[in-house]
């Protein structure tokens, strides 16, 4: 019996694996149709990108060989099916503007756009959960109130403003911090460098998105306060915040999770716009970038790389909730 429960346990660990990597492979196929079509069938001309303003001196005939050579003469559906070939071999194909392998072009900006939206997210969901518990904790009274308008504002801010207005406080009347960049000129290996300039990006993403998922909590934490078991833990003595840590913080943490998840396209949009307001090399920047001149191998990759990010936080999202309760599984994996 135990080795038959060890099996059935095996075959379901596949089963839900295999179903993930096909969900995931169809996800990412639909999405490189949407963007594959509506990227072609925008107004703009992506020779302009490959030749620049030579190509305004290009006859109508050197036009139509430029457009046979990149393959922009024929069916957009013909040109998908050559992409897709060539994507399944890893072969994601050559950036107009850069006129070199995307992977080459969005490599070393991968890291960039990583290392600030992991940073981001670390410090939005912890005091997210911090001020959660302390307006909890003091519902109604002034502290609360006060968090609750403070963030209000923060949350309503356009954080294009904000940037702007920071970078005018710090980086030009005060000259603390640095304008622009990741990095200073020969300064990579630098981490103190790289910490100097994440601030202002940092403090951006955070301002703009902690208090809307610390009220969607504050919220979860309260509806759970006016349960009975609260009542009989108080009564036993336990303070209102050792109840709110000990219980009501694990007893909503599914939905902390869920939370989570869903917020990682939130933060990703976010990210590419503190990117560009503060022209951080990242693929946020590129896929701007990439769109305005028309580099339509470099935008499918910056969008499959971000979807694909977005699917993986929600099924890690789901094995977490299925580790936390059980019960969230049992209606979804197949046992024989």
């Amino acid at each position: 019996m135990k080795h038959a429960l060890i099996r059935n346990k095996g075959f379901s660990l596949t089963y839900t694996g295999l179903k993930f990597l096909l969900q995931l492979a169809f996800m990412l196929l639909i999405l490189a149709i949407i963007v594959f079509y509506v990227a072609r069938l925008t107004p703009g001309d992506p020779l302009q990108s490959f030749y620049g303003d030579a190509v305004q001196s290009m006859t109508q005939e050197q036009l139509d060989a430029a457009r046979d050579r990149l393959g922009l003469n024929e069916p957009i559906y013909i040109q998908f099916g050559k992409w897709i070939e060539h994507a399944v071999q890893g072969n994601f194909g050559i950036s107009l503007r850069y006129k070199r392998p995307v992977l080459d072009v969005i490599s070393p900006l991968l890291g960039n756009t990583l290392i600030l939206g992991v940073i981001s997210y670390t410090f939005v969901f912890t005091l997210a959960i911090g001020l959660a518990l302390i307006c909890a904790r003091y519902e109604d009274k002034w502290i609360d109130r006060l968090i609750c308008k403070i963030g209000t504002i923060a949350y309503y801010t356009p954080s294009f403003w904000l940037g702007v207005v920071l970078v005018l406080i710090f980086s030009i009347n005060l000259q603390w911090l640095p304008t622009s960049g990741a990095y200073d000129y020969g300064k990579s290996k630098d981490w103190l460098n790289w910490a100097k300039h994440l601030i202002l990006p940092v403090t951006i993403m955070v301002a703009s998105h902690f208090w809307y998922y610390a009220y969607m909590i504050r919220n979860k934490l309260l509806d759970e306060l006016r349960k009975d078991y609260v009542l009989l833990a108080r009564a036993k003595g336990m303070s209102k915040m050792s109840v709110l840590v000990k219980h009501c913080l694990r007893n909503v943490m599914p939905t902390v999770i869920n939370i989570m998840a869903v917020s990682v396209p939130h933060i990703i949009s976010g990210t590419y716009v503190v990117e560009t307001v503060f022209n951080f090399p990242g693929i946020g920047l590129m896929a701007v970038s990439s769109a305005k001149y028309h580099d339509y191998n470099l935008l499918m990759l910056i969008v499959l790389i971000t979807g694909f990010l977005v699917i993986i936080s929600s099924f890690i999202a789901q094995v977490i909730n299925e580790r936390i309760d059980p019960r969230i599984k049992g209606a979804e994996i197949i046992t024989l």
